[in-house]
């Protein structure tokens, strides 16, 4: 059995782009469907050169925001998705499809959370001061990027903050983290604590039962 993700987009699509490349068909994980907030995301035709199926769901078409998102959990659900993956969706989930994949949610944020949550995040940081920041692998509640956090990893900001250089390194540990994180869902070793839910305990030797490469 595999694990079948859906990767929720709405531009270029890289991040969905390294998990083709990395654990797709591997680990016992299946990118199985590709959904986008707007028909011109580049992430799209990536989808589709790999074989993927995919839908998009313009909010301008739904009576509301609500309605949207009732219409991708159904599509969602049709296809036996097991996991949902936010990597770059620019847009709010209404809260009734985060509770209707509630622990079955992760989404990439490029900072250290708490820190500078939504949009602009790489700014934020910059306009800040900080001398350190990084990327979020979190689960998804109904708050901004308040979901308890499965993964970081950070790096010093170099003096010149030039904003392009942050970006590549940002996106270059995007592209690492998101990818882990996914492998070790799949292996059953990620777990949030019963008694405190804001704790995710991770186990890396993989034994929390693994599916096995396919």
């Amino acid at each position: 059995m595999s694990l079948r993700v859906a990767v929720l987009i709405s531009g270029a699509g890289t991040n969905l782009q390294a998990l083709l490349d990395t654990v797709h068909r591997k680990h016992g994980i299946e990118i199985a469907a590709v959904a986008s907030s707007t028909p011109t995301a580049g992430g799209l035709a990536r989808a589709e050169r790999a074989g993927i199926e995919t839908a998009v769901f313009p909010i301008v078409d739904q009576r509301d925001r609500a309605a949207r998102d009732h219409a991708l959990g159904d599509w969602l659900e049709q296809r036996s998705i097991e996991l949902v993956v936010l990597a770059g969706f620019m847009e709010l989930l209404d809260p009734g499809l985060v509770r209707r994949f509630a622990g079955r949610m992760i989404n990439i944020h490029p900072a250290l959370l708490p820190a500078f949550p939504g949009v602009r995040a790489i700014e934020q940081a910059l306009d800040y001061g900080v001398k350190v920041t990084g990327v979020t692998v979190h689960f998804v509640d109904e708050g901004i990027d308040t979901g308890p956090i499965i993964l970081q990893e950070c790096f010093e900001l170099p003096y010149s903050r030039d904003i392009g250089e942050i970006e590549q390194r940002v996106h270059a540990v995007e592209h690492r983290l998101l990818p882990r994180a996914v492998r070790l869902i799949a292996q059953g070793s990620v777990r949030i604590d019963e008694r405190n839910p804001r704790l995710v305990h991770i186990d890396e030797r993989g034994d929390g039962g693994e599916r096995g490469d396919v």
